[in-house]
């Protein structure tokens, strides 16, 4: 019974985090367009919220449960974890998503620009979308790991007191942390769902959709830290290489991308950002 109460309890903070990245296609309810500027800028909070949630949470939490010596299952976790991402990106590379749907709605000029689940969501393919989750699962994983390992003391004393279970701080840091990361990525995600006409709440569950895998990975990685607690640096490494492995190939180069036409690229917009996101969570870290 407690193993079940704890499992619910770690799969409804995933889902919290999930959920936070609907709450990014909400200022579409109120504007209709953000400009490059402002989303450099959110990219940049975005990567420093997941450098410093996995350097000062993840990589010392890994080494505090490391035996003495080199950390070799920390850095063996890291490894598998940019191992994951590269794998993703082999697959998605590999996947033939064409449709020869020649009535679509959707205007096909410029799906060079759009990402693939916009173009998905706005014209209902089912099987498109079903192989996007498959490629979601992926990349999301890692984020619930982070937040499954994060649970691994949970009931233990030390923690914080949160709806009658002592859920440990690294717990609500990183709940925290990734839920305030994957606000700015669903805004990412609605903005050519936005070009191509499509509404708001749609927009709004195309975003959680995005992260519905990380209450799973979360629930995963729980239960295998829990019952194989010696491979708990391992669990903090594989997360911690494979958020700071995104945010050096994914986040920051779409940043540069999306800031092509600011002033020096966007790069100092981007190093604001970043500099945010890292001074939003150092502090929790440390409570």
């Amino acid at each position: 019974m407690v193993l079940a109460e704890n499992l619910v309890l770690v799969f409804l903070a995933g889902l919290v985090t999930a959920i936070a990245t609907g709450i990014g296609a909400v200022p579409f309810f109120f504007v209709e367009e953000f400009g490059d500027r402002w989303n450099v800028v959110l990219w940049g909070v975005a990567s420093g919220i997941m450098m410093a949630a996995s350097l000062f949470g993840l990589v010392d939490e890994g080494l505090a449960n490391s035996a003495g010596g080199f950390p070799t299952l920390v850095v063996a976790g890291a490894l598998a974890g940019v191992a994951l991402v590269e794998i993703a990106d082999w697959i998605l590379d590999r996947v033939d998503f064409s449709n020869d749907n020649s009535d679509s709605t959707v205007d096909d000029s410029d799906d060079v620009d759009r990402p693939l689940e916009a173009k998905a969501f706005a014209e209902g393919d089912l099987k498109t979308l079903t192989l996007i989750l498959g490629i979601l699962t992926v990349h999301s994983f890692p984020e619930g790991v982070a937040i499954g390992v994060s649970f691994a003391d949970l009931g233990l004393e030390g923690g914080v007191a949160v709806a009658g279970f002592t859920v440990p701080v690294l717990a609500v840091f990183m709940t925290i942390a990734i839920s305030i990361h994957n606000v700015p990525e669903g805004t990412a995600i609605a903005i050519p769902m936005r070009a191509m006409g499509m509404s708001n709440w749609r927009m709004v569950g195309a975003a959680v959709f995005s992260s519905l895998p990380q209450p799973i990975g979360a629930v995963i990685a729980f239960v295998f830290v829990t019952w194989a607690r010696e491979f708990l640096p391992f669990g903090f490494g594989f997360a911690a290489g494979a958020m700071i492995y995104l945010v050096l190939t994914e986040f920051i180069p779409e940043a540069l991308k999306t800031g092509r036409s600011l002033p020096h690229s966007g790069r100092i917009e981007l190093a604001i950002g970043f500099a945010a996101g890292v001074m939003i969570m150092t502090p929790l870290a440390y409570i």
